[in-house]
């Protein structure tokens, strides 16, 4: 396992955590395969595509989102800090090529909630930008991400 903290002690955060109907290897894979990625990845009104991972510390992924309704795209990236397969993952995210010094750093931790292997707990972590629930902006995006996480759990 290899870790590079990137982000200051002092920096802007927030965390949002969701429990899902699914095993642990289930929400992993729909974290890191760029065709389950494509799938779900991004707010409310935007389809994601485009999307490229080379899933190892220091490997970089990228992806387009585009918006529904305008045809606006917003090219996104970032770099793999941390890897450990169900557990942990780690990575900037920002512009695709930004440094990842000045890069906000999210942190997913995935554990099994209650008795059942197949309920997971999924602890979303940004440092690097705040939010806070109703900005419209940063916070409201990853819920609705999220939230389509979720509905794509549910469809497999």
């Amino acid at each position: 396992m290899n870790t590079r903290d990137t982000s200051p002690d002092n920096a802007p955060e927030f965390t949002i955590t969701r429990t899902s109907d699914a095993p642990r290897e289930l929400v992993w894979r729909a974290w890191t395969d760029p065709h389950e990625l494509a799938g779900w990845f991004g707010p409310f009104g935007v389809t994601t595509d485009s999307v490229t991972v080379d899933l190892r510390v220091g490997g970089r992924y990228s992806y387009t989102m585009v918006n529904d309704t305008t045809g606006e795209e917003y090219p996104t990236g970032g770099e793999y800090l941390q890897i450990t397969p169900v557990e942990r993952h780690v990575f900037t995210w920002g512009e695709p090529d930004a440094p990842v010094d000045s890069s906000p750093v999210v942190t997913l931790t995935f554990s099994t909630s209650g008795d059942r292997d197949q309920h997971t707990e999924m602890v979303f972590h940004l440092r690097g930008i705040g939010g806070r629930p109703g900005d419209n902006y940063v916070y409201d995006g990853w819920d609705e991400a999220l939230t389509n996480l979720g509905r794509h759990l549910e469809s497999r």
